[in-house]
């Protein structure tokens, strides 16, 4: 094993320094670290450069989910489940025209999800746990009602050893599991939840251990330091160095006010998120109103910037995960908590007309808030606003908490006429949206979007309230309901190996591209609770396994080695 080596070069007018290794991993989120550790255990020495000061991007803040067809712990368990099943759902559920393009890809995942699983157990601590949850879009060919999502087990901080190795911290306590989240009912009970399970939590908080995202990065991160990866934070990627032929040798960064140049024999991975927090490139390709950005402020496409610098081809770049959220404030900064407050059964969604325009259950809800239409390409329903009234605010305390800290946030009128014209709506069609959605109330059927149905998926997940309640009890309340971006999908266009794709059509020898940074293949429509982290770490998993080529990968650690090999190499460092 070979580990990244640096030499000061200080007669260089150039650089401060120098470092030499094989794979350069631009990022730090779970398609960085899948990459990485990918190409680490297959012998190859690699250099982790993360802009922030935190570890795990986006990924340390979710929920954990990860979507993972035909994986090893639902076969386990009798269910039947294929790659081949998996492919047949990703083609049946796709956007109109993607086969002709992402079929390939999708093949690869579908075989290489369930590999990528197995390979993250078998070379760090995590250890994953089957949901109760169903595939969102049962109605399609291959979906299946259980199997496909997992969650990582609670993880102890002390698997990294004793160097201190800070994670992004998440808006939500990360104390609670995601299977407890859905089948406890958090959202609506908080108090009654946090007693019930007050020893479970306490011992979490005593001993260390996290969960949800947290773990999944705990444990990435455990697995990339017992095979030798240095990490680098508050280091910012600036450009890619490239030879006369074009080929990735390597790449800048600026790290305290020294710059470093990178040489890395084998190549280069860009997984450094999206581009949302860069203001010019959303504006182009996300025209209109948006209410708030969920994800770290460091989402500035800086790999979009310097894989178009050496004539990468962009694609998909209007796709994105997009859903409604609540005001709040994340690192002294305005930001959008991206949680399910629209699952309420006496709520519903109107668009800039004061028409309901959704099932407010759908799965995919964000394709609906980013209709476009016209020349320009502007969203077609927004700006949007969900109406509810009274009885919402017992009903989830959530909202009402959030609704208190932000003054204005929340409009309230007694009548339907009285909102409408605060919300600038034309009162008598507000009016006729309410009366229509009461009467489906009535008769239990929702003959609009049919949300009788309850979308498909909320198996096994208390936060969601399925059925319809009338709304006529006043104060009637309205809030904001527009686009909020938790990450853009689009970027590079890669190939089934994650090779990034020159505008000529070749391969840029040396240049990868993985997770939300990449022209993701699953767009924003979603197949899974678990559509960006279950592809992020595949695909992360794809980009280093081309990169080992054909260096043989080593024999297999135990957990108790994983976690003495990342204290040996801490305190060698």
């Amino acid at each position: 094993m070979r580990t990244c080596e640096s030499a000061g070069v200080g007669q260089t007018p150039i650089a401060d320094n120098t470092v030499l290794c094989d794979v350069l991993v631009v990022g730090s989120g779970s398609a960085a670290l899948s990459a990485a550790l990918s190409a680490a255990v297959a012998g190859l020495s690699v250099l982790i450069v993360e802009k922030a000061a935190t570890l795990g991007g986006t990924s340390a803040m979710s929920g954990g989910a990860v979507w993972v067809p035909a994986n090893h712990h639902a076969l386990s368990q009798g269910v039947k489940d294929s790659p081949t099943e998996a492919l047949a759902y990703l083609r049946a559920t796709a956007p109109e025209g993607w086969h002709t393009t992402e079929d390939r890809l999708w093949q690869q995942f579908a075989d290489s999800a369930p590999e990528m699983l197995h390979f993250l157990e078998a070379h760090t601590p995590l250890r994953f746990e089957l949901t109760p949850e169903a595939d969102p879009l049962m109605a399609f060919v291959g979906a299946k009602a259980f199997g496909r999502m997992l969650t990582p087990a609670p993880l102890r901080a002390k698997v990294l050893g004793k160097g201190r190795w800070p994670l992004r911290p998440s808006p939500l306590p990360q104390i609670y599991t995601y299977q407890e989240v859905i089948r406890e009912d958090i959202y609506h009970h908080p108090l009654r939840v946090a007693v019930k399970l007050a020893p479970r939590l306490l011992w979490r908080w005593l001993s260390g251990t996290r969960t949800k995202g947290a773990a999944l990065i705990t444990g990435l991160l455990a697995g990339c330091l017992a095979q030798g990866c240095r990490v680098e934070t508050s280091a910012r990627v600036l450009d890619l160095i490239t030879d006369d032929h074009g080929a990735v040798t390597g790449a800048w960064y600026s790290h305290h006010g020294s710059l470093t140049r990178v040489v890395a024999d084998r190549g280069v991975v860009l997984a450094s998120g999206g581009f949302e927090w860069d203001a010019l490139r959303r504006a182009a390709h996300f025209p209109g109103p948006f209410d708030a950005i969920s994800s770290p402020r460091t989402n500035e496409g800086d790999g979009h910037r310097m894989a178009q610098a050496v004539g990468a081809r962009l694609a998909h770049m209007d796709q994105a995960n997009i859903s409604g959220s609540l005001p709040t404030r994340y690192e002294g900064q305005p930001y959008g908590l991206s949680v399910f407050f629209q699952y309420e059964p006496n709520a519903i969604l109107v668009n800039r007309h004061g028409v309901r325009f959704t099932n407010e259950f759908a799965f995919n809800l964000g394709e609906a808030l980013d209709e476009r239409e016209g020349a320009a390409q502007l969203p077609r329903q927004l700006p949007a606003w969900l109406i509810a009234d009274a009885r919402v605010l017992w009903r989830a305390p959530l909202l009402l908490g959030y609704a208190l800290r932000r003054r204005g946030w929340m409009r309230a009128a007694r009548t339907p006429t009285a909102l409408a014209l605060k919300l600038g709506l034309d009162p008598a069609t507000l009016e006729q949206t309410l009366q229509r959605f009461n009467g489906f109330c009535s008769r239990g059927i929702d003959e609009d979007f049919h949300r009788h149905r309850d979308g498909g998926h909320g198996q096994g997940d208390r936060r969601f309230h399925a059925g319809m309640m009338k709304i006529t009890r006043a104060p009637f309340i309205a809030v904001p309901f527009n686009r909020s971006f938790l990450a853009t999908k689009g970027g590079p266009r890669t190939d089934e190996f994650g090779r990034v794709i020159h505008l000529d059509g070749h391969a840029i020898p040396g240049l990868f591209c993985a997770g939300v940074a990449m022209a993701n293949p699953i767009g924003t429509r979603g197949v899974g609770a678990g559509t960006t982290l279950g592809p992020n770490l595949t695909w992360g998993y794809i980009c280093g396994r081309t990169l080992a080529g054909d260096v043989a990968p080593r024999s297999e650690p135990s957990i108790t080695s994983l976690a003495l090999s990342a204290i040996t190499i801490k305190a060698l460092s």
